[in-house]
């Protein structure tokens, strides 16, 4: 260790007193150094020692300072009992003061908190608290520490215990020492290194010791000082605080307790301030020497003193190795690692055999302290070496051989050899080199040197050494034949490559020679120490660190090319060169004509050409037809010599390879001196072509086609979209030329041009591929009618079709593409999706259209069913789906009512359409989106409020069995309560009436919307659903009528045979005033009681039904249909009326409709017994309407509220209601 001076200054009073100086401290960022001197703190500025400022505040001698770990702020504490707290900015801030002189003060570390010492107590400050606590002790205080966590503090006194106390000043241990006061506690310091599992304390006593403690108190270890420490011991740097920084022990006088620094488990490697009695300040940096070892590219050096650290050169890996001791030697060679320490030597070994491992374990120990100037470490041995005289020791410590040469030794290097016979290669002061063997007593001599031997290295081949010696020059001999080959100057270092034998580098006077053979040397700057040389890489030993050059080795190359020594040049650029040298090497060794180094170094490049060229040349080299010229030619050509080139070629009588070779320059006048006499060729044309193909596409294009090259001149075409250029070469293509044809209208096509590709293709007579392009382009007409004539294209038009068509939301029309595909199950699940996004966003109006569209769908899928089972499926669905339409159709009405605060609907129709909806939703255990509260909640209000109280009662109580919405409850709970109070009956003008068998019904039927008596189905307007006057019959099964014979007889009716009124004879309604009220009776004109007692029509008030007994025979026989709506032909009632052939023919015309569905439905018949009553049948959906309602509604929306037919339309052409 060496200490070095960088300023020195001494302090004076005003009267040239000179003054003592108790204390000083750095800043944590090391620029400032903090002085007690006399009554004053001085500040210096680290870098050169100037003075900053001084500081004034104290009334007598400063006797400690100390700057608290985050760099804010400082103290200073003297003999006037008074401590000041200084900021950064070196202003005084606080001032405090102790009953007697203050002993020392120390910065909490963490929470910044001064402890400040006196004789008799000790006091804790924070900037957080105005007051500060002070704590009487019994015996005086002379050191202070803080934990590196800060938590605990610990006092030494001068009996010689030591306190341990918190963060409050509490007393949590106490150390008693057997000395007791006869070793006062003079200095303090806590181990700062993290890593350490517990804290340790180190005590420095007026006894000359140095003992150790934990935070217990329980004793480490003690070492006898050989003096007694002064003021200052601390852990950790004295400057600069660094992570695992040293320990500095120093007196007052700065004597360095180094010989004690391997029982510290740091190292202080930073400046060192020391201040002197005399009021000297001096400021030292410290300087350790080096202590590292090296082999191949495996670096191991001493860190912090105490840890060696491994380092891969090539991989910048790193390994650490904790020794805990002062590493003083270190030697590494393969797989082993040697350290030796003050009283033992410790031997490492990898832990695996791989080249890339850096784990190393502990193989051996030696015991002993030994005293050497150089280790070495061989496979199986230990090689000491002092001054003359080599030790090989086993690794049990034990002597085995020991060599004494007649010179100290200067350089030792391990030159390999088989495990426990190792060669080295040692070189003395006197400039001997010898050679020895670690299983050989005797030594070889080699060489020698004009001088002292600095360094050495051997060659790869053990053919050469070099040498360099105490006069800076190098030296390389022969060791076969002794002499010496070379020297150079100025070199401090040398090394070999230790992958090329001819390859060596040396430094000196910071420059770097790299020298191959015997070719003069290659310099460059580099600082430092070259210690060895791989490949392409110098490892050069600069101050203390090691660093992995990367040079270039083009220089040497170059040198071994101009001899034209291509195997070696070939042998330097593979260690490491440029891609532009190996293109340099690959040339100057094919001109050689070294063909396999050519090829080496043009595959290293992925030189295609060239290996292409060099296979050529190495196969007609070998040939028969082989000519030098040619040879010549091509190698000029490549150089660039083009004009030689082509004389070449001619004179071997080759002419095509000059005009190859001008055609691919693109030198096309040059080309054509060598075309020959009949104009252009077609291959000259088409490389014309190609180099105007970036130039001028056109002219390219037009080359390529007079070339007979008219693909790639239509994809010159297609590529610059040219339309018209395409457009004629397809017109003058021939329709042989398929692919020609076809390349072109596929540009055409994707240039949007779809006419014109259709006529392309039409003339190939690809038709699918037209269809394919008419569908694209969205030309449905020209589609259609190709599928008129080839019918196999219909699903490759119609399905595309009626995607486009839902798409627009024109579902009819796609529904008809879709049949007219075959694939009407694309069309339900497109409807379906419909369907359920309609309910998902509450359009419920339209999820009933898109749900009458499926039941239309499945009325056509059962038609065409052949079997009876299928048919029957698609029936069910077919009456599911019409089910789900009328609910979801009224459910938009109840919907609408409920959630929103007005409607333009009255009691009545809203009652009317809730009473429709509970009915309806009888058939369905649930419905997506329809709510069974709205329905009834909606029947419920509307009854109450038109005296239908026993069902508002129903309801509620339906209700009431049902969630019922948060919103509702209170609503539902007054309604149930206010019902209560009604009479449990509903207005008899409210109930609904049978047409057919005039008997009165319930307003909720638990059988559904039929007649209690009969079973005859109400039939309701589809506008305001209130119970239309009509019956529905059919022919009777036993008459075996079609529908057009059952049409056909209602059609020739006699009214119309005779030309008379419909109420101009046979039976006739007759309007009569009785005791039951205004009632329309149906009478024979020669028969006024032919109908007594049938009640059959919609009176102004509405009359029960007459009993059975009542009725006469003779008026039914007059009246067949009268007889069959009541069912006394058959004894009980139908559900639909059944008339015979004569019935039907008795029938008036004008008061059937006949709704006439599509097959397998067939025909529904209908007798209005309202005549009067004008009621609209919709021809698509077949629902009822009145006739002034069906109006207003077409006015309003121009459709079918239901089925959404537009006026004028045979079938639905709209899909969507505003």
């Amino acid at each position: 260790m060496r200490a070095i001076p960088t300023w020195v200054d001494k302090v004076h009073d005003r009267d040239k007193t000179e003054q003592c100086i108790y204390d000083l401290c750095f800043r944590p960022d090391g620029s400032q150094l903090i002085v007690g001197a006399g009554s004053r703190v001085l500040v210096y500025d680290t870098t050169d020692g100037s003075l900053i400022q001084p500081l004034k505040g104290h009334k007598d001698s400063v006797l400690c300072v100390c700057y608290a770990r985050d760099g804010k702020r400082f103290a200073s504490g003297g003999a006037d009992k008074q401590v000041i707290i200084w900021t950064s900015k070196l202003e005084g801030i606080l001032k405090y003061s102790h009953n007697d002189a203050i002993q020392c003060m120390a910065y909490n570390p963490v929470s910044h908190q001064l402890a400040s010492c006196a004789i008799s107590d000790f006091g804790l400050w924070s900037a957080e608290q105005k007051n500060v606590n002070k704590t009487k002790v019994s015996s005086r205080i002379n050191a202070c520490a803080w934990t590196d966590d800060g938590l605990y503090l610990a006092l030494g006194h001068s009996n010689g215990s030591i306190s341990i106390r918190n963060k409050a000043g509490e007393e949590k241990n106490r150390i008693e020492r057997p000395e007791g006061s006869h070793s006062p506690i003079h200095c303090l310091a806590w181990n700062p290194n993290r890593d350490d599992p517990h804290d340790i304390l180190a005590v420095g006593d007026w006894g000359q010791t140095l003992s150790f403690y934990t935070l217990s108190g329980k004793p480490g270890r003690t070492e006898s000082a050989p003096f007694i420490p002064e003021k200052e011991f601390v852990w950790g740097t004295l400057g600069r605080t660094t992570p695992g920084s040293g320990a500095v022990l120093q007196s007052l006088m700065g004597i360095s307790w180094y010989a004690l620094f391997r029982f510290f488990f740091l190292l202080c490697v930073e400046p060192l301030a020391v201040g002197c009695q005399d009021g000297t300040i001096a400021y030292y940096h410290l300087i350790f020497g080096t202590v590292h070892a090296l082999y191949r590219e495996r670096y191991s050096y001493r860190e912090n003193m105490t840890d060696v650290i491994i380092q891969h050169l090539i991989t910048g890996e790193k390994v650490r190795i904790r020794c805990r001791d002062l590493v003083k030697r270190i030697a590494i060679y393969k797989h082993r690692l040697a350290v030796q320490l003050p009283e033992r030597v410790v031997v490492y070994e990898l832990c695996s055999d791989e080249t890339e491992d850096m784990r190393y374990k502990v193989k051996d120990r030696i015991n002993k302290k030994l005293e050497c100037n150089l280790l070495v470490i061989c496979a199986k041995h230990l090689i000491l070496c002092q001054e003359r005289r080599l030790q090989s020791l086993s690794p049990n410590g034990q002597v085995e051989r020991e060599w004494v040469v007649g010179a100290p030794i200067r350089y030792i290097k391990v030159v390999g050899g088989a495990p426990g016979r190792e060669g080295m290669i040692l070189g003395l002061k006197n400039g001997q080199v010898i050679k020895l063997f670690v299983d050989n007593p005797f030594p070889l001599p080699l060489l020698n040197a004009p001088s002292a031997i600095r360094c050495l290295d051997l060659s790869m081949s053990r053919q050469k050494l070099a040498v360099v010696d105490d006069t800076n020059t190098l030296l390389v001999y022969s060791l076969t034949s002794k002499e010496l080959l070379y020297q150079e100057p100025n070199a401090n270092s040398v090394a070999w490559n230790s992958q090329l034998d001819d390859l060596i580098c040396f430094s000196g006077a910071d420059v770097l020679t790299i020298k191959a053979a015997d070719f003069p040397g290659h310099q460059q700057a580099l600082s430092g120490f070259v210690v060895g040389f791989t490949g392409s890489r110098i490892f050069c030993l600069h101050l203390y660190t090691m660093e992995s050059v990367e040079i270039p080795l083009s220089s040497p190359m170059y040198q071994f090319i101009e001899r034209k020594k291509f195997d070696d040049a070939f042998s330097v650029a593979c260690l490491g060169v440029t891609d532009g040298d190996w293109m340099t090497l690959a040339a100057s060794a094919m001109e050689g004509l070294n063909l396999k180094v050519a090829r080496k170094a043009m595959t290293r490049t992925k030189d295609l050409v060239r290996l292409e060229l060099l296979d050529s040349v190495e196969e007609r080299m070998q040939g028969e037809t082989a000519d030098a010229n040619v040879f010549a030619g091509e190698i000029l050509a490549y150089q660039g010599k083009f004009a030689d080139a082509a004389r070449s070629f001619v004179k071997a009588k080759r002419p095509d390879l000059a005009l190859e070779m001008y055609t691919d320059l693109r030198m096309f006048d040059l080309a054509q001196e060598f075309a020959g006499a009949g104009g252009e060729s077609r291959d000259l044309l088409r490389k014309k072509a190609d180099w105007a193909k970036h130039v001028d596409p056109r002219a390219a294009a037009e080359m390529y086609l007079n070339a007979g090259e008219t693909l790639r001149a239509i994809e010159i075409m297609g590529e610059k979209g040219w339309v018209e250029m395409l457009v004629e070469t397809g017109r003058k293509l021939d329709k042989a030329d398929v692919e020609a044809l076809r390349a072109c209208a596929l540009h055409l096509r994707r240039l949007g041009q779809a006419s014109f590709a259709v006529d392309l293709y039409r003339q190939l007579g690809e038709l699918e591929t037209v269809a394919a392009i008419l569908v694209e382009e969205g030309q449905w007409d020209e589609a259609f009618l190709l599928c008129e004539k080839n019918p196999e294209f219909n699903p490759r038009v119609y399905v595309p079709y009626a995607r486009f068509l839902a798409e627009s939301d024109k579902f009819i029309e796609a529904q008809r593409a879709f049949h007219k595909a075959g694939r009407p199950d694309e069309a339900a699940r497109v409807l379906g999706q419909l369907t359920l996004n309609a309910v998902e966003e509450n359009r419920f109006r339209d999820a009933g259209y898109y749900y009458w569209v499926l039941s239309m769908q499945d009325l056509d899928l059962a038609a065409q069913e052949e079997e009876p089972r299928g048919r029957d499926q698609r029936m069910a669905l077919f009456l599911e789906h019409q089910r789900k339409a009328e609910v979801y159709y009224t459910y938009h009405v109840i919907q609408r009512y409920t959630e929103e605060p007005f409607t333009s609907y009255s009691s009545e129709q809203l009652f009317n359409i809730a009473r429709f909806l509970v009915h309806a939703l009888m058939g369905f255990t649930a419905i997506k989106g329809v709510s069974r509260f709205y329905s009834l909640y909606a029947l419920a209000r509307q009854a109450r409020n038109l005296g239908a109280f026993k069902t508002a009662n129903y309801a509620l109580n339906k209700i009431h069995s049902l969630r019922v919405p948060t919103n509702y409850q209170e609503a539902v709970a007054v309604a149930t309560l206010g019902i209560r109070g009604k009479p449990f009956v509903d207005d008899e003008d409210l109930l609904p009436f049978c047409y057919r068998c005039s008997a009165s019904n319930p307003l909720v039927n638990p059988r559904g919307d039929v007649c209690n008596n009969c079973g005859h189905a109400f039939i309701h307007s589809f506008s305001h659903f209130e119970v239309l006057p009509l019956v529905e019959f059919a022919a009777d099964p036993a008459e075996g009528l079609s529908d057009v014979d059952t049409v056909r007889l209602i059609e020739s009716a006699p009214s119309v045979r005779a030309g008379k009124s419909p109420l101009s004879r046979g039976p006739q309604w007759r309007e009569e005033t009785g005791s039951g009220g205004e009632v329309l009776r149906l009478e024979d004109d020669g028969d006024d009681d032919a109908m007594e007692g049938y009640t059959g029509g919609v009176a102004l008030q509405r009359s029960p039904r007459r009993p059975k007994h009542s009725e006469s025979p003779e008026a039914h026989n007059a009246n067949p249909f009268g007889g069959k709506i009541l069912g006394l032909e058959d004894g009980e009632p139908q559900p639909i009326v059944l008339l015979s052939r004569s019935a039907l023919a008795s029938l008036e015309p004008s008061e059937v409709i006949i709704a006439k569905w599509p097959q397998p439905v067939g025909n529904r018949y209908f007798k209005n017994l309202m005549p009067e009553m004008s009621l609209t049948l919709c021809p698509s959906c077949f629902r009822f309407f009145l006739t002034e309602d069906w109006e207003l509604t077409v006015l309003q929306h121009g459709h079918c509220p239901f089925c959404r037919l537009k006026v004028g339309e045979d079938e639905p052409g709209s899909d969507d209601e505003d």
